[in-house]
């Protein structure tokens, strides 16, 4: 069994459109009737549970006999959006109430859960609700998101609601049974069964296709999940939900394992999606920072944004993305600041100099 109740509190499981949909655009009922068989078994283990799952623009596409499954544009994908949710979170109500479950609807933007205040007003109605003994249905409210302003798929999605939610695991279900270490049309594609440490080589194994045409998501998108997942301490797992029974089941998959476990705070500033700008810093600055230092001017070598004080940025070494973290000062000043020593910030700024560009309390490594 995939991260069973003994081993995880409380459990994310996000199901992709091509599992809950087939190609006509209906519901796989019998097929999702016997996931929800396996959510109840583990609901009565004493495992607590939120679903994400995708699959309102998928069925309100055909509903609209709308192109390219409701995804020829954002107006198209909106409508369809807006008519499938209602059918989704209606099927999902009818099949748990039928195992004696209840269900509650969660809809979220990107700025939900990227904006610290509304993250913690989202993760105390995440945790009230799985205390109830509830199985909250969550999906990302694309009625209302933009190409600016949304996660684009419900992996990540799924990663920063074990973040809200303090999971202690995540299951990605999906048209394919793990990562390889190429696009797995190929014949001599490898299956690679755990992923330690992500880094480079692993993420150069990721094609961005999704193999039905239906989702939004691809590898590229459930490695950056596993990313955000595995830097809050949360172990993730993608696996097929080409079986009946998925998760009573235990189909080849990759596990990608947790890092050591972050704060609260620093595991939300790591896995951030909408940092307002960037710095750019030298080897030595890079080197202080994995040392747990603040990032000083002194090391900056060029900025980019128009970000304010407390904006989230990314910080980039030569080794490429490092860290997030909270700026301590607005674009127009960071720039002015730029290389130069601690010593000389009061004559550059005429007033009193806060300690660090970023300081290491507000400030979490990739």
């Amino acid at each position: 069994m995939l991260l069973p109740p003994a081993s995880c509190a409380r459990l994310i499981v996000k199901i992709g459109s091509a599992l809950l949909v087939d190609p006509d655009g209906a519901v796989r009922r019998d097929w999702l009737a016997t996931l929800v068989a396996d959510l109840a078994q583990r609901h009565r283990a004493g495992q607590q549970i939120a679903i994400v799952s995708s699959g309102a623009i998928a069925l309100g596409a055909r509903r609209l006999g709308l192109p390219k499954g409701g995804r020829a544009s954002l107006e198209d994908a909106q409508a369809a959006a807006a008519t499938g949710q209602i059918a989704l979170s209606q099927t999902w109500a009818e099949l748990l109430a039928a195992e004696g479950l209840t269900a509650a609807q969660i809809l979220v933007t990107l700025d939900d859960l990227e904006d610290r205040r509304r993250y913690l007003n989202a993760a105390a109605t995440l945790d009230r609700l799985l205390g109830l003994g509830v199985v909250p249905v969550i999906n990302e409210n694309d009625t209302v998101a933009t190409e600016e302003i949304r996660f684009g798929d419900n992996d990540r999605l799924a990663a920063r609601v074990a973040q809200a939610a303090v999971a202690q695991g995540v299951i990605l279900l999906s048209d394919i049974d793990g990562l390889y270490d190429r696009n797995p049309a190929y014949p001599d594609a490898r299956h690679v069964p755990l992923v330690e440490r992500i880094d480079l080589a692993i993420e150069a194994m990721a094609d961005t296709g999704s193999a039905s045409g239906m989702g939004s998501g691809g590898m590229v998108s459930k490695i950056a999940a596993a990313r955000i997942a595995t830097g809050a301490g949360v172990p993730l797992v993608i696996a097929s939900g080409r079986i009946d029974h998925p998760l009573a089941a235990t189909p080849r998959h990759t596990l990608f394992a947790a890092e050591k476990t972050a704060t609260a705070r620093k595991a939300w500033l790591a896995g951030g999606l909408t940092a307002k700008g960037a710095l750019h810093v030298d080897a030595g600055a890079e080197q202080a920072l994995r040392s747990g230092r603040s990032l000083l001017a002194a090391g900056v070598t060029r900025i980019e944004g128009g970000f304010s004080r407390g904006d989230l940025v990314a910080v980039h070494g030569p080794s490429g993305a490092i860290a997030r973290g909270l700026i301590e000062y607005d674009a127009a000043d960071a720039a002015r600041l730029l290389g130069r020593r601690s010593d000389e910030h009061a004559a550059l700024l005429g007033y009193a100099p806060r300690s660090a560009l970023i300081h290491r309390d507000h400030l979490a490594l990739l």
